[in-house]
């Protein structure tokens, strides 16, 4: 692989960002996926404040996510990248919040994960939506979890297959697909953050503590296809137009950027006066 071929990144994860990757990547599972996973006799199943003491405690761990990453290598270079394309993601999601799922912000968090590796897109994704809800007012117990779900989405992305040869329509058909999963897959992981609170009502779709597996998973099912579907889907299906639409030259200005920018570069200082023994040469007028 030639030099120009290979794949620069905006972060190159080290053991100890890739452990806290993976730690609050659990943490997180379990935080969204705990009515499901508590068994019946667990007191976590019967207890009210379980979606409280996540929402408190994932901040906490996505800090210091983003502290190891940043640690390991965000230059700043990269903090200016990182900046802008937070900014531009905050920018695009008030276009179509709240209005039948139409958010272009997941077409830019999936094309940057992808060009700027998984480390950067989880970055990314978590600031991104962390300064989208200061814009648009939904700073509430949930943003936590946006912004974890966020960062997956994004990181997911870096993770694709052939970052170095795949490129074309062949690399937009990967990455439209990708995001029509992605964008169903928030809507049904946000649901489960939001599905617990419903515990009280009694209705077919609402959250039952210590009731079966089967039976909880199926309400949720139902939740989620009363609830959120009509928004899922037409995201799905603006990230997938997007993609294939402005994919090409979004991609190509990513990866412009990113060369130009030389991350991966060693600093080298020349000493202006020039060599040894050499005087230095004058000005001319």
């Amino acid at each position: 692989m030639t030099a120009a071929a290979r794949r620069v990144r905006a972060v190159r994860l080290g053991p100890r960002s890739v452990a806290a990757l993976c730690l609050v990547s659990a943490i997180g599972v379990v935080a969204f996926g705990w009515p499901l996973l508590a068994g019946s006799g667990s007191g976590l199943a019967h207890s009210q404040d379980a979606p409280w003491l996540f929402a408190a405690l994932l901040p906490l761990l996505l800090a210091v996510v983003v502290a190891t990453v940043a640690d390991a290598g965000l230059d700043a270079k990269a903090i200016a990248m990182l900046g802008v394309l937070a900014a531009a993601g905050a920018a695009l999601r008030p276009l179509g919040a709240g209005t039948a799922g139409i958010e272009p912000m997941f077409f830019l968090m999936v094309l940057s994960g992808r060009v700027l590796g998984p480390g950067f897109g989880f970055v990314l994704g978590s600031v991104a939506m962390f300064a989208s809800a200061l814009l648009t007012g939904g700073v509430g117990p949930w943003m936590p979890f946006q912004m974890l779900s966020m960062g997956w989405v994004a990181m997911g992305a870096g993770l694709l297959p052939g970052p170095d040869r795949l490129r074309g329509r062949r690399e937009l058909a990967l990455l439209a697909g990708y995001g029509a999963v992605a964008s169903v897959g928030y809507g049904l992981v946000m649901n489960l953050q939001g599905w617990p609170y419903i515990g009280g009502l009694a209705s077919g779709v609402s959250f039952v503590p210590g009731d079966p597996l089967a039976a909880n998973l199926a309400r949720y099912l139902a939740y989620c296809l009363a609830t959120s579907l009509g928004w899922d889907l037409p995201r799905a299906v603006v990230t997938v137009v997007l993609t294939s639409t402005l994919g090409g030259t979004v991609l190509k200005a990513l990866r412009r950027a990113t060369r130009r920018a030389a991350f991966e570069a060693p600093v080298a200082f020349a000493d202006p006066a020039g060599p040894p023994g050499r005087p230095p040469e004058p000005a001319r007028p």
